[in-house]
């Protein structure tokens, strides 16, 4: 039956790429302006009645050429083509090899360190599972094929990112997690991974000063490793085609954080979430979208972070990062345990209803689960324009305690939770 879909022109080159490897490369398209969301209905019935900025015709003539012309022998026949790729390639100089890495988008543009056999076969020694096993799979969205990834290769990356062999295991879980850290949203998530347990001491991880800096081999080469293993074992992380980012994110570098566990006066984000103390797991989040930063809680504290709170975009839950010295200044204010920590940001943490519904992703992605009836956004949707409203509940505020003690600071950093976002690491030792 003829079919035609619609997108917005500054998606042509990613149409293109999704319906050649999906196996239909005569899908028929049309396509209106971008930007959709925020516009009269005026201006959208301008761009129906105008003219096809990729096609350069009548958007119309376009649509109803679409839907009657037949379709003919090309466009029954489909496609399929070859995705396996080369074990080794061929030697040549360091120089050569580097070039032909950034080439081929296989690093983040920073020189990589060559997976020589040797090399790959040194890193595999950090795990006990076998180079072949399937450790799972990544797409860089939810309209693209899956592609299934070994153990070797995600030692592939790990020895590219400077990474060591008793990192591997850290490594091996964030990867089985399913989670992207090349996520190909236009709101340029990257993501943001929280280490807990043992482990963190075993490879000297920092989780005091500097911990969220550029400070600690483990941390930074973890941290790339998951980031190159993301784009380059999700069939690729390219600009206007497999990645769509409109401002991308510096978090796509490296952005992996050990919980500091002995200065928390808190129990550890793992064993909050039902895990032993004595596991290691990591924690993958989706986000990494905005950062805000503040010191205290002082004596204006409940202004300060509601203020906060409602200033973060309420598409993307916040995770809550302080350093011991600002937990411990909760724990005087009698938050004794994260649970009321996060109940009292739930409460505080409203906004009028107009402007929740206000914002483009909230519209496009929760406006349809509340028209459906799913709460807490069916509720949400019933309120008066001007009602307060809370944008959050206390489920989807994590904490963390990440620092130094030399500063009462704290970050409050995009970070959404999503099925199996907590790996074992002992999994994959």
């Amino acid at each position: 039956m003829p079919t035609i879909a619609v997108h917005t022109h500054v998606f042509a080159r990613l149409v293109k790429s999704v319906t050649h490897v999906s196996g239909m490369p005569t899908a028929r398209q049309a396509f209106v302006p971008q930007p959709i969301v925020g516009r009269t209905p005026a201006e959208l019935r301008a761009y129906i009645e105008g003219i096809d900025p990729v096609h350069k015709r009548p958007f119309i003539q376009v649509m109803m050429e679409g839907l009657t012309n037949p379709l003919n022998a090309e466009d029954l026949k489909g496609m399929t083509f070859d995705r396996s790729t080369p074990r080794l390639l061929e030697p040549d100089t360091e120089e050569n090899l580097q070039q032909l890495f950034m080439n081929n988008n296989w690093t983040d543009f920073l020189p990589v360190v060559l997976p020589t056999e040797e090399r790959v076969a040194q890193m595999l020694k950090g795990t006990s599972h076998a180079p072949d096993e399937i450790v799972g799979r990544l797409r860089p969205t939810v309209y693209r094929e899956w592609w299934e990834f070994t153990v070797e290769k995600v030692a592939v990356n790990a020895v590219m990112a400077g990474a060591r062999p008793e990192y591997l295991p850290v490594i091996l879980a964030q990867a089985a997690s399913g989670m992207t850290a090349r996520s190909s949203s236009t709101t340029s998530f990257a993501t943001v991974s929280i280490v807990n347990g043992p482990i963190r001491n075993e490879l000297k991880m920092n989780s005091g000063i500097g911990a969220m800096g550029p400070y600690n081999h483990a941390n930074a080469t973890i941290g790339r490793a998951f980031c190159l293993l993301s784009q380059n074992l999700q069939g690729g992380s390219v600009p206007n085609e497999t990645y769509m980012g409109s401002q991308g994110n510096a978090y796509s570098y490296s952005a992996t954080y050990a919980e500091n566990e002995e200065q928390s006066p808190w129990e550890p984000f793992h064993v909050q979430k039902g895990h032993q103390s004595g596991e290691s797991v990591v924690t993958t989040f989706l986000g990494g979208w905005y950062t805000h930063s503040g010191y205290g809680p002082r004596q204006y504290w409940e202004e300060t972070f509601a203020r906060a709170l409602t200033a973060v975009d309420v598409f993307s839950e916040p995770i809550l990062i302080l350093d011991p010295l600002s937990a411990r200044e909760f724990v005087a204010r009698g938050f004794d345990n994260k649970q009321k920590l996060s109940e009292w940001f739930a409460r505080h943490a409203r906004m009028t209803a107009k402007e929740y519904w206000d914002n483009q992703s909230v519209q496009t992605i929760f406006r349809p689960r509340a028209v459906s009836g799913i709460e807490p956004w069916a509720t949400r949707l019933k309120a008066a324009p001007d009602e307060l409203i809370e944008i959050f509940r206390p489920e989807d505020i994590s904490i963390v305690v990440i620092g130094g003690g030399t500063q009462a600071g704290w970050k409050m950093v995009s970070g959404m939770l999503r099925e199996n976002s907590i790996v074992s690491i002992d999994k994959w030792r």
